[in-house]
């Protein structure tokens, strides 16, 4: 009985599956949202810093205020500057809002199923970062219409920063705002900050330790300084 004689396969149709395009993947969404953290963490350390001129008087505070707006000044118009930086704070905002709520959309679809013990999913930090991301974006608004645009600060004065600080912090729902909005930031900064770090790369077990450290250490630092402002025009330190 002979053998059968082999079956030619026949070349399949099948086309690879298309790459993904960097932000189409997990790993592009991750690293768009540590660079614009990291861009945003760059900022509000450079603010907290400017805010605590408060403490040197009105008069070096109101002139940080004035150079604000006239950096690059003569080479740039005036504002010019000030208004690039806000471009690109505004794009960091919303590229770190876009990536985070999508890639929470992918966790969602990765796991239908509710885990059995909330708790162990992750710590306070994140399973705050929602709500946490929700309170400073509230709050950045708040802050555009309070000692910006001057929108909702009834005492402001035009071209006087350090004594619409003041009068901002003279109120207790603009105390209670602000504190709330900066417990959440030093919430988010703990968390990101290492996040960031183990997303591009610069995380391992060795370092571990440092980075959750400093992650610690820059949380708190943030928070106490911008905490201290309004805290010093409650005791009449500043005032």
């Amino acid at each position: 009985m002979g053998l059968a004689p082999a079956t030619r396969q026949r070349p399949t149709d099948r086309k690879p599956p298309p790459r993904r395009s960097f932000w189409g993947s997990t790993v592009g969404k991750k690293t768009v949202m540590a660079v614009s953290g990291l861009i945003l963490l760059g900022y509000l350390v450079a603010h907290v810093v400017g805010n605590l001129k408060v403490f040197f008087g009105p008069e070096e505070f109101n002139a940080y205020g004035h150079w604000l707006r006239t950096m690059g000044a003569p080479v740039l118009h005036r504002e010019w500057a000030l208004w690039l930086v806000r471009i690109v704070l505004l794009a960091a905002v919303v590229a770190h809002a876009v990536s985070a709520y999508q890639l929470s959309g992918l966790d969602r679809r990765a796991r239908p199923v509710a885990y059995a013990h909330k708790k162990r999913r992750a710590s306070y930090a994140t399973r705050t970062m929602r709500w946490g991301g929700i309170i400073v974006a509230l709050f950045i608004v708040w802050h555009i219409l309070d000692l910006t645009t001057l929108t909702v600060n009834e005492n402001a004065e035009p071209g006087r920063p350090y004594e619409n600080v003041v009068a901002t912090f003279s109120t207790w729902y603009g105390n209670v705002i602000y504190l709330t909005a900066m417990a959440a930031v030093g919430l988010h900064v703990r968390h990101g900050f290492w996040s960031a770090a183990q997303t591009l790369g610069i995380g391992s077990a060795r370092r571990d330790r440092a980075l959750k450290t400093l992650a610690n250490g820059l949380a708190l630092v943030l928070t106490a300084g911008f905490v201290a402002v309004p805290v010093a025009v409650m005791t009449g330190v500043v005032g």
